[in-house]
C-alpha cells in the first residue's frame, strides 16, 4: 500500500502524528500584493489564511516537491490551516499518474476543500486516459457537497466535451438544482463552454431552457463572452435570455 495511504488511514483511525506543513517554504515565496489581491476572490477562505503565493510559482514548486517523502507525508495530513497548502495538495494531486493512487487522494482531499479556487485547481491528468473508470465517481461527486458537486461537473466540462462527450453528460448537469452560488457557477460555466465545443447537440438544453433561470441566463452571458463562439451564434443565444 502507498505510503500516502497508510498515513491517510492512520490519521482516521486516530493515531497522533505530527502535521506535515510547508508553511515556511510557502511564506519564503510569498508576494504581498498578491495575497491581498487573491483574498479578495476568495470569500469563503478566512483572509488571515492567504500567504500569497502566485499560481506558477506554487505550480513550480509542487512540480519540485513532487515524489518526496515529506510531499507524501503531507498530502496525508489533513486538514492543512493555510489556502496555499491546499492550493499545493491540489497541485501535487493532479501530477499523481497512477490513477488508483490519484483517484483516492482526490475522494480523501475533497471533504476539506472550501473554496472555488481550490476546487478548480484541481485537475487530475491521468483522467483523461480513464474516462470510463472515472464516472462513476463523477456520478458520485454530483450527489455530494457544494465542492463536490461543482468538481465532478468541472471534471465532465475536462474531460468530456470532446471525443468523449455524449448528450447524457449534459442531462446529468441540466438536472442539478442547486441553491449554492459555486455550484451554478460550474453549470453556467459547463453550458457555455459545451455550447462552444458541441453547440448543436447541446443548443436544446437552452432554446427549451431545461436550466434554472439565474444558471440559463449565466451560461448564455458566458457564452456569448467566448471567442469560440460565432458572432451569428452570440446574436441568436442573447434573444434566448430569459
Amino acid at each position: 500500500m502507498f505510503l500516502v495511504l497508510q498515513i491517510s488511514v492512520m490519521l482516521k483511525d486516530g493515531f497522533n502524528m505530527k502535521s506535515v506543513t510547508y508553511k515556511k517554504e510557502l511564506f519564503d515565496l510569498s508576494d504581498e500584493e498578491y495575497r491581498k489581491f487573491s483574498a479578495k476572490l476568495i470569500p469563503t477562505v478566512p483572509a488571515e489564511t492567504v500567504i500569497g503565493v502566485r499560481t506558477p510559482v506554487l505550480r513550480s514548486f509542487a512540480k519540485e516537491i513532487a515524489g518526496t517523502k515529506k510531499a507524501q507525508e503531507f498530502l496525508g495530513s489533513l486538514p492543512h490551516k493555510w489556502f496555499d497548502e491546499n492550493q499545493l495538495h491540489a497541485f501535487l494531486i493532479s501530477g499523481i499518474k497512477d490513477y488508483e493512487r490519484c483517484i483516492c487522494e482526490v475522494n480523501a482531499f475533497l471533504p476539506y476543500i472550501n473554496n472555488w479556487a481550490t476546487c478548480d485547481q484541481l485537475v487530475p491528468k491521468v483522467f483523461k486516459k480513464h474516462s470510463k473508470e472515472l464516472l462513476p465517481q463523477i456520478k458520485k461527486w454530483l450527489k455530494g457537497s457544494t465542492y463536490e458537486v461543482r468538481f465532478g461537473i468541472k471534471m465532465l466540462m475536462s474531460f468530456f466535451l470532446d471525443d468523449e462527450f455524449e448528450l447524457s453528460y449534459a442531462e446529468l448537469v441540466s438536472k442539478i438544482r442547486s441553491d449554492e452560488y459555486y455550484i451554478n457557477m460550474m453549470i453556467a460555466w459547463y453550458f457555455a463552454t459545451a455550447l462552444a465545443k458541441q453547440y448543436e447537440a447541446v443548443l436544446p438544453f437552452i432554446t427549451e431552457k431545461k436550466l434554472a433561470p439565474w444558471t440559463h441566463n449565466r451560461a448564455i452571458q458566458k457564452a456569448v463572452e467566448s471567442f469560440r463562439i460565432t458572432d451569428a451564434q452570440k446574436e441568436f443565444l442573447r434573444t434566448l435570455k430569459v
